[in-house]
């Protein structure tokens, strides 16, 4: 499941995902809020997390970086 389009652009999961991410959730809290099933949120968490649009805290937490912030406007 892609979260960025070729060109850059982002899908509706992802931006629907990063907009969650102004407060630090774990993907047990993150799926039943987008009705998803845990397995696509965590793919969609590692794909944002490899572009560099998510973080990670220690806890297994995950927030928006400034680069997701940015491709959100």
């Amino acid at each position: 499941m892609a979260c960025v389009r070729p060109d850059g652009t982002l899908t509706e999961n992802a931006k629907v995902v990063l907009r969650l991410l102004d407060l630090p959730l774990a993907p047990e809290e993150i799926a039943p809020r987008v009705n998803r099933p845990l397995f696509q949120v965590r793919s969609i968490l590692r794909e944002l997390q490899i572009q560099g649009l998510v973080l990670e805290a220690d806890q297994g937490l995950f927030s928006i970086s400034i680069l997701g912030q940015a491709k959100l406007r």
